[in-house]
């Protein structure tokens, strides 16, 4: 679950900002590939109230990031 990675991730040294919730569906056509969703997206602190990532610039940080080290 992201909630137990997280915790893993915090221990490790990373930072809450840092780090949010995604899901990722590999037989699915590129544009559904990932699915920004997780309980641990859900941070009023940083304008973020829904479990989805709702800056559009860190959506797409996080697509290229997963295009990066996704290999399909």
């Amino acid at each position: 679950m992201h909630a137990d990675e997280e915790a893993t991730v915090l221990e490790e040294g990373a930072r809450q900002a840092d780090l949010w919730g995604i899901n990722l569906y590999p037989d699915r056509p590129a544009a559904e590939l990932i699915e920004f969703d997780s309980m641990i997206n859900v941070r009023p602190s940083q304008s973020n109230r829904s479990r989805g990532v709702e800056d559009p610039t860190v959506r797409r940080q996080i697509q290229a990031i997963v295009e990066r080290l996704v290999v399909r």
